[in-house]
């Protein structure tokens, strides 16, 4: 018989009642220190006193009235982030996923409305993770992702990651744009280098095409800036933005520039719940918090301490880790035990990381984490590594 629930998760037998900070509390009374933040998403921790109060006063006056009416807190949350970022223009989902279907379809309104219809085709990479729509899988390419769900949006073209040979030739004149997560998630905390990433602005300025950046992960100050393409100096046309930016409540975004965003009129796109009152005034209390003097740089001092920390837990257990990767506190471990084996240590020593591809564990903790707990954070490591390590023996 079917559980109630679609059997698509295969779930930790955890059950978490309560949240404060960066630590989860269970059901029979355990505390977790979390260093996975919900996958990026509570970027400020659990229950932050300001996303709390946000939260709950605008539940007291309103929710839900639809796109059909002016949403204050839509307009200032939109303002806001146009005057943070490249942007001239925004528009409010609900995930992720959504933000890649829009992302997809303003691309290719874009050139339709330019004359130039036969430009429907977009670059991405191997390890790539934009969502799990029909046009999140097929933009990801990967069998695991796409096996069965055929057949797939066609208009995708996947190139391996880090080859610039490969990325020059499949430029072709069907070419709308370029997708790109400045670090991979999903694809095992893979930080495109600063120079390739001002290599793949500069060929999309050469065959007039067009840029398109999914923060989705990276995005919200977990690089130590508050999107990751900062680091590097350029701007993309299109950015895809979510889970940091609602701190836990769904919210996610689509900017863009003007021109990118051309032909996206009236009629053309919609979102019954995106930008909603409730969303918009957490996403506004996030974007205040961490564009406040002093919390960035406070992001890249912990990452630096937390980085340090953890390149000597993987000299300490050689036989379980290989390597520190990523940026700011989007940091990963890659793993020579399986990283499942490392995923479950955790749980025996209270403390939550997330797999990724590469057998690589992710920690992706809030970015309020203390000091003291980042020293906690991996005094549980040493002992998670510890039991996989005797667990090898």
């Amino acid at each position: 018989m079917i559980p109630a629930i679609l059997p698509t998760y295969n779930r930790a037998p955890l059950s978490f009642v309560k949240g404060e900070g960066a630590w989860l509390i269970e059901a029979d009374g355990r505390r977790f220190l979390d260093l996975g933040a919900g996958i990026a998403v509570n970027a400020l921790g659990h229950a932050h006193p300001r996303l709390v109060a946000a939260l709950t006063d605008q539940a007291q006056a309103l929710w839900h009235v639809s796109n059909l009416y002016q949403i204050p807190a839509q307009q200032k949350l939109a303002e806001m982030l146009v005057a943070e970022t490249f942007a001239d223009t925004v528009f409010f989902t609900n995930s992720g996923t959504e933000s890649c279907e829009l992302a997809v379809k303003m691309v290719r309104k874009h050139f339709h409305d330019a004359g130039q219809p036969e430009r429907v085709e977009i670059l991405t990479f191997e390890g790539s993770f934009h969502g799990r729509s029909s046009a999140g899988i097929a933009a990801a390419g990967s069998e695991k992702m796409t096996k069965g769900f055929g057949p797939l949006l066609p208009g995708f073209r996947h190139l391996p990651f880090g080859n610039h040979e490969a990325l020059q030739s499949a430029v072709n004149d069907r070419t709308a744009a370029i997708m790109v997560e400045p670090v991979q998630g999903e694809g095992g905390i893979r930080a495109l280098p600063d120079a390739c990433l001002k290599g793949l602005r500069d060929l999309c300025d050469q065959h007039g095409i067009l840029m398109i950046l999914d923060e989705v992960q990276c995005g919200v100050g977990r690089t130590g800036r508050l999107f990751a393409h900062e680091w590097a100096g350029v701007s993309p046309d299109i950015m895809m933005v979510a889970k940091g930016i609602g701190g836990g409540f769904p919210l996610g975004a689509v900017l863009a520039t003007a021109d990118a965003a051309s032909g996206m009129t009236a009629g053309t796109h919609g979102s019954t719940y995106g930008g909603n009152p409730l969303g918009c005034a957490v996403g506004c209390a996030v974007l205040e918090t961490v564009c406040a003097d002093g919390f960035l740089e406070e992001v890249r001092r912990k990452a630096g301490l937390m980085r340090q920390a953890l390149e000597g837990l993987v000299a300490e257990f050689p036989g379980v880790f290989a390597e520190v990767r990523g940026a700011g506190l989007m940091l990963g471990l890659v793993c020579r035990a399986p990283n499942t084996d490392v995923v479950q240590a955790g749980y025996g020593a209270e403390v939550l990381v997330v797999p990724a591809a590469e057998n690589v564990v992710r920690l992706l903790p809030p970015l309020t984490i203390t000091d003291a707990e980042i020293r906690e954070a991996l005094a549980r490591l040493r002992k998670a590594a510890a039991l996989v390590q005797a667990d090898a023996a």
